[in-house]
């Protein structure tokens, strides 16, 4: 059952989302709405052409930061400091980059201008975090997410030189900041890096013991 939001800030529970993790649809983009549906696992995705809509996926495809691996050639990438790393230096830019990128079996970009403005502003009040890579004085590649608790709900990230969104990650698990990194949809890129799928009761679980603590 798909339920419809109003103007209340709650949501239903998360075990109720359809087979495709498909929960509600409605209700807005408010940092208050927002933080309440990442703490209770649940995500906005939808394109220009639709209204909101919340998943909360049956299972959850993550990485754990110790599980990580890194590749002997990749390894050599980062020894070789051609790259440049900083965090939260351009939130905005890092946002825009990656709803411009182009992806594999996508026409467009579910990263719509209401959703840079609602994330932009989750970033000003310090929920929202970017990992930029440089080349050169250029921005090369980045990721950006929500932190939750110590859980970080990796949203998009972009390369415009090889290897710089495998920086990007790379520096996130590195930071010593997480337990786990979501990163929400499969690809086989981040299962060669270590991500994997684990079911939606142990992801709560990592969840709200970041938040308790």
């Amino acid at each position: 059952m798909i339920f419809r939001l109003d103007e209340r800030l709650l949501f239903p529970e998360p075990a109720l989302a359809e087979p495709d993790g498909l929960l509600a649809v409605g209700g807005d983009l408010s940092t208050e709405r927002l933080l309440l549906a990442y703490q209770n696992g649940i995500f906005p995705w939808y394109s220009d052409d639709s209204p909101i809509l919340w998943y909360s996926p049956h299972e959850r495809f993550v990485l754990y930061p110790q599980e990580l691996k890194i590749s002997k050639s990749m390894r050599q990438v980062l020894r070789s400091g051609k790259f440049t790393i900083t965090t939260d230096t351009c939130f905005n830019d890092v946002i825009s980059a990656c709803s411009t990128a182009p992806r594999e079996g996508q026409d467009g970009t579910w990263i719509t201008d209401d959703m840079k403005a609602a994330y932009n502003k989750l970033h000003a009040e310090g929920h929202a975090h970017s990992v930029e890579v440089w080349q050169n004085g250029e921005l090369v590649g980045g990721i950006y997410g929500v932190q939750v608790g110590h859980v970080f709900c990796g949203e998009s990230m972009f390369s415009r030189a090889s290897n710089a969104s495998k920086t990007s990650l790379i520096h996130l698990c590195q930071s010593g900041q997480f337990e786990l990194i979501d990163c929400q949809v499969h690809t086989e890129h981040l299962e060669s890096m270590g991500a994997r799928m684990i079911s939606r009761e142990q992801y709560m679980t990592v969840l709200k013991t970041g938040l308790s603590s």
